[in-house]
């Protein structure tokens, strides 16, 4: 491991100390006398049995996408903060083929709810790419107002296509409209020996691993990735060597929010009868997709474990009730997850420190010599 790999991994590494550190401390303020139990299950409870393992893939899934989605963005110096919006059309677009086309044979109707969501996310995401390539509006500006046009449009087109009165939310997809579980529930399943209380992760981690490693090799090891890459670094230097600036920018904030899109898509294209709800909210997960890019240090492989992390925590403080307030639970994951953000500011900091020891070192050894 080089020097700048070190730096990163142990850049995570602290600032998922401090902040595990910093949510004790407001489990102790809000009731100390549950607190440590509390901050053990946090701790311990994804990795308590294969299902609960099963479990943290599952909910991972969709956050390694939108993780990706900010990386591959912030890679090519630009900041796609409008994963959200994309993240729910993409989510619609799924459901909506997932419930009509039930002409099409399940395996096929499911790969065209995958490649529809990813088309509807780079569409929109396509917008802000736009502006800022043509008109340089500001990428954050823009999608940040996309995303709330997004959901209001959402809103709408579920309570006009795909509305269920009963239950007040999208309909629920038909069992052959949703990814297949590959066998996994005979892994991750508790008791080993039972039939029931079996996780339902699916096809979706295969495909967001698959998926993240395609975006390591488009960044690293292909000429448009390098193209990419050179007009975020420098596009000065980049139109120069004859890039076509814009172009690479509408390319990016396509690509980044395909891999949004596709987020939604497997985030409801599983058998747990999971649908949208009719609510004027922005996906969360669309957020915490950044905290998950700055904890894997951008880097597609890195992102893959940050999501399972960031998985691993919201399972374990999923169960801290009745103890503690649903409130202060949230307070609590989202303080654990967003310090995950500084650590960059992190890397920084200990990269000048090992930097000042490096030449004090020097001196020391040459004066003695």
């Amino acid at each position: 491991m080089n020097r700048s790999g070190f730096l990163s991994f142990l850049s995570s590494l602290l600032v998922i100390v401090i902040g595990l550190l910093f949510g004790l401390i407001v489990l102790i303020v809000s009731n100390a006398e549950q607190a440590f139990p509390a901050a053990r299950t946090i701790a311990t409870f994804g990795f308590s049995s294969m299902r609960r393992v099963g479990d943290v893939m599952l909910h991972g899934t969709p956050i390694i996408l939108t993780g990706l989605s900010v990386a591959f963005a912030f890679k090519t110096g630009l900041f796609n903060i409008g994963a959200s919006g994309q993240f729910m059309f993409g989510g619609f677009v799924a459901i909506y083929i997932g419930v009509e086309a039930t002409f099409l044979p399940p395996w096929l109707r499911i790969l065209t709810c995958i490649v529809a969501a990813a088309l509807a996310g780079a569409i929109w995401g396509a917008i802000p790419g736009l502006l800022k390539a043509y008109r340089n509006v500001h990428e954050v500006i823009s999608s940040i107002m996309t995303n709330y046009i997004g959901m209001f449009i959402v809103v709408y087109l579920i309570q006009s296509f795909v509305f269920d009165q009963g239950r007040g939310t999208s309909t629920r997809l038909p069992t052959e409209s949703t990814l297949p579980r590959l066998g996994f529930q005979n892994i991750f399943r508790e008791p080993f020996f039972a039939t029931y209380r079996e996780s339902h992760v699916n096809l979706g981690i295969v495909l967001a691993i698959a998926i993240a490693i395609l975006v390591y090799v488009i960044l690293e090891k292909t000429t448009f990735g390098y193209e990419l890459k050179a007009c975020g670094f420098n596009p000065d230097a980049a139109k120069y060597a004859g890039i076509n600036q814009k172009r690479s920018i509408v390319f990016s904030m396509m690509i980044s929010g395909a891999l949004a899109g596709t987020a939604g898509a497997l985030n409801f294209m599983v058998d747990t009868g999971l649908s949208m709800g009719v609510v004027e909210t922005l996906a969360m997960e669309g957020f915490t997709g950044i905290s998950v890019a700055f904890l894997g240090m951008n880097h597609p492989i890195g992102i893959i474990f940050s999501g399972l992390f960031v998985s691993y925590i919201k399972l374990g403080g999923a169960q801290l009730q009745p103890h503690f307030s649903i409130e202060m639970v949230e307070t609590v994951l989202a303080i654990i997850i967003y310090f995950c953000a500084f650590v960059f500011v992190v890397k920084s900091m200990l990269g000048r420190g090992l930097s000042k020891f490096g030449r004090k070192d020097k001196q020391e050894g040459g004066g003695a010599v």
